[in-house]
């Protein structure tokens, strides 16, 4: 199989795998004008990106991917937010997810944009923006990022429910919520405080919460998505349970796909043959944050 035709496959694929969770999902949402608006969401997940896609194209930039993510972010649940309001079924923990993407991508959206536009480029996309089609397959899988991203959040805001006393559930899932937005926040400003500072340049860092995960920005991003799905254990009933899908989407996208062993992958080859970093990888949690060298402690001169 040619990798055009792969390609074309895996955007159909893409697609297909939103459509199917719509149709499991549509017929317990709110449905203003007799249309559920799964079906509205899923459009917005894949439209915006593949209008973005056609200037991102053309002038064969990636600066606006991570912006157009966090937008599309903001256009769902505002959009959900406001069909509720004249559904009249919006209640105060809607009000409250919703605030809870809406800062996190705002702030994400911000902090990536302003990063790439510092740095010129994504790395990521070296080798991806030469051919159109592989680049609007890039696109389409952030569509189905944000979506699947967003399970847990639209099952409970598109599922009409009266107003109810905040329970066990939210809270420790909103103060889940909180910890994971905290530490995402934290890593963020410490790893790029560390890597304005040009006595830093060619050094990975190591201090701060980095002292006790090698990603502990991934770590709070992990657990905020599952303190979301937490506040809504109380709620879920049959199909809805697909919610489950988000915390787990996001864990296995950041620690098996494009997260961790990207990072891990570019940082062997640059500083593999350090023995400060080979210690460093060694004896520092991968995710879980823990004091340095309770984790699997090994010898620095093990090969990464």
């Amino acid at each position: 199989m040619n990798q055009s035709l792969a390609r074309l496959l895996s955007i159909i694929s893409t697609v297909c795998v939103v459509l199917v969770l719509v149709l499991f999902l549509q017929d317990k949402s709110i449905q203003p004008g007799g249309l559920s608006l799964w079906w509205v969401v899923a459009s917005l997940c894949f439209g915006i990106q593949w209008i973005a896609f056609i200037p991102a194209n053309l002038y064969k930039t990636e600066k606006y991917y991570d912006l157009s993510g966090s937008i599309t972010y903001q256009v769902v649940i505002l959009t959900i937010l406001v069909s509720c309001y004249l559904e009249d079924t919006l209640t105060t923990k809607h009000l409250v997810l919703g605030s809870m993407v809406l800062i996190w991508s705002g702030r994400l959206g911000s902090f990536l944009f302003r990063r790439i536009q510092r740095d010129g480029k994504d790395g990521r996309f070296d080798h991806i923006k030469p051919s159109s089609l592989f680049f609007f397959l890039a696109w389409t899988l952030q569509g189905l990022w944000v979506f699947l991203t967003l399970m847990s959040v639209n099952v409970l805001l598109l599922v009409p429910s009266p107003e109810t006393a905040i329970g066990v559930a939210e809270v420790i899932g909103w103060t889940l919520w909180g910890i994971g937005f905290g530490i995402e926040v934290i890593a963020d400003r410490q790893k790029s405080t560390f890597n304005q500072n040009p006595a830093n340049k060619g050094k990975w860092i190591s201090e701060g919460l980095w002292a006790y995960s090698q990603h502990p920005n991934y770590f709070g991003e992990i657990l905020l998505w599952t303190g979301i799905f937490i506040s809504g254990v109380s709620q879920y009933q049959g199909t809805q349970w697909l919610a489950l899908l988000s915390p787990a989407f996001v864990t296995i996208l950041l620690t098996q796909i494009s997260g961790i062993p990207l990072l891990r992958a570019r940082s062997d080859k640059r500083w593999g043959k350090n023995e400060d970093y080979r210690a460093y990888r060694a004896q520092t949690s991968v995710l879980f944050p823990l004091p340095r060298g309770s984790f699997n402690p090994q010898p620095s001169h093990r090969q990464p």
